[in-house]
């Protein structure tokens, strides 16, 4: 069995005081049956872990560098990221593979980094508007399976994100029978290539998942949880999605 995974992305917003959350997830989910991440800014990492002292949640990172150590000014190595106490680490979000150009060969590293480092990596995919109107979507996500994720890896130390580029916060998803396609097309091909240890690598969903469709996302097949954006910011929009997954 997949152990269900609900991660919240943080992308640039948040704040100490926000930090509260976390009291208010502990008391509204004290026997949590999933996992439960949230990747605030990196300054706010050390505060996060402060607030984590026997919680169910664990705290990851957006980003890290595919290096160890070395001369990256504004840059995280995954290894003081585990250091710190963090557990998990974002790669290859399309907000970052846009911005800055990064390649899948690039993300592939990255998550290799986080991996070698005893972190989780948590690879993002996802095809844009166009490639998905334009009929490539499952060709585009099967491009990026191949080339992000590192040789060597397993459940323990990889999950895999698909989310839409033209659904990341715009409040638009995908139809349901679209969602089963991409992540029946995700296990195939991970299972093609790790053999039985892909049909346990867990599969999130992420682009505009919020309470009121939450519960039919996660009753697709291969559906493992999902990475959320706006609505992982304050606890009353995020624990009624852990609720969903919990009940799925």
């Amino acid at each position: 069995m997949r152990r269900k995974l609900a991660a919240g992305n943080w992308k640039m917003n948040g704040s100490i005081p926000a930090l509260d959350m976390i009291r208010k997830l502990n008391l509204a989910h004290p026997e949590c049956p999933v996992d439960v991440v949230l990747c605030p800014p990196a300054p706010l990492l050390g505060h996060a872990l402060q607030n984590t002292a026997g919680s169910p949640v664990m705290i990851g990172a957006q980003d890290c560098h595919a290096e160890e150590k070395g001369a990256h000014t504004g840059d995280t190595a995954a290894p003081l990221i585990a250091e710190i106490g963090a557990t998990h680490v974002i790669v290859g979000h399309s907000e970052r593979r846009a911005a800055y150009g990064e390649t899948d060969a690039q993300v592939a590293a990255k998550a290799a980094a986080a991996q070698a480092a005893g972190l989780i990596a948590i690879v993002c995919i996802g095809e844009s508007l166009d490639e998905r109107e334009d009929g490539r979507a499952l060709d585009v996500i099967e491009t990026q399976l191949a080339g992000s994720i590192p040789s060597g890896s397993a459940p323990e130390t990889l999950v895999v994100a698909y989310e839409p580029i033209w659904a990341i916060g715009t409040g638009k998803t995908p139809t349901m029978d679209e969602i089963a396609d991409v992540h029946a097309r995700m296990r195939a091909k991970l299972s093609d290539r790790f053999g039985a240890a892909g049909e346990s690598m867990r599969l999130l969903y992420g682009g505009s998942v919020k309470p009121d469709n939450a519960d039919n996302i996660f009753a697709l097949d291969n559906v493992d949880g999902a990475l959320v954006g706006g609505a992982s910011l304050s606890a009353e929009d995020f624990s009624p999605i852990i609720t969903a997954l919990s009940e799925s």
